[in-house]
């Protein structure tokens, strides 16, 4: 069993592991634990009634975080020319093809975010074995395989606070909402949307609770359990 800091444990004495905290309450706790001497990232951490086994309960997909994530993010776009550049104007910090597939395969992996055009994925496809473990090997599905006119908007977007959720083979999903120096109400807005998105996302053949349990914490803090009718029924609008 791992052992526990002082700090770690004077933080978890405050938090009743049997109690589900309203959204509110949990936010505050969170905060109030977050006592490490960098500004720690919250966390969502759920436990899902699905079985990632099966392609039809797999539960993928983005979110805008609407008050950001606090995170620097670094941005790589695989383009061909007219791609590359509306992608340099937009801002983002490596645009290539051919030259940054043989810089990723040679072990270098500085950035958060991975884009590609189309006509990008036959150079990418050889990149499965170091982008797909790190979970940025761009798909359709997570909307950062797009035309090069869209790469501009999810440049855009990375910057402001998209992020990618997805149910693990352990059906979890961890999603970071924002930072511990945030106002409440922002990593309410924040939590809101990414419930609204993940509620959207519900597999139309599960049978079932879709989502078991919803914990909050920070990056050195405990968990905090949330109370799931009011999470799930949190409103992005109202913060």
């Amino acid at each position: 069993m791992a052992k526990h800091s002082k700090r770690y444990k004077a933080a978890q004495a405050k938090v009743d592991r049997q109690q589900n905290y309203s959204p509110e309450e949990a936010i505050q706790l969170v905060k109030e634990n977050a006592t490490a001497k960098f500004d720690e990232s919250v966390e969502v951490h759920m436990r899902m009634g699905v079985d990632p086994r099966y392609a039809d309960q797999q539960v993928r997909g983005v979110v805008t975080l609407p008050s950001g994530t606090g995170r620097e993010v670094r941005i790589l776009v695989f383009a061909g020319p007219d791609g590359a550049t509306l992608a340099q104007e937009a801002g983002a910090d490596y645009v290539g093809a051919e030259d940054l597939a043989e810089r990723i395969q040679g072990g270098w992996t500085d950035f958060d975010v991975v884009f590609a055009t189309p006509d990008m994925m036959r150079v990418v496809g050889r990149l499965g074995r170091v982008l797909g473990p790190r979970g940025l090997m761009p798909t359709p599905k997570t909307g950062t395989v797009v035309g090069p006119e869209d790469l501009p908007r999810v440049i855009n977007e990375a910057r402001l606070g998209r992020v990618e959720f997805r149910v693990d083979k352990t059906s979890n999903i961890h999603v970071p909402i924002g930072k511990a120096s945030f106002a409440d109400n922002r990593l309410l807005k924040n939590l809101a949307a990414l419930m609204e998105a993940i509620l959207a996302s519900k597999p139309a053949t599960l049978k079932g609770n879709y989502i078991h349990r919803v914990t909050l914490a920070s990056t050195m803090g405990p968990g905090v359990k949330v109370d799931l009718a009011a999470t799930t029924g949190l409103n992005a609008d109202n913060y």
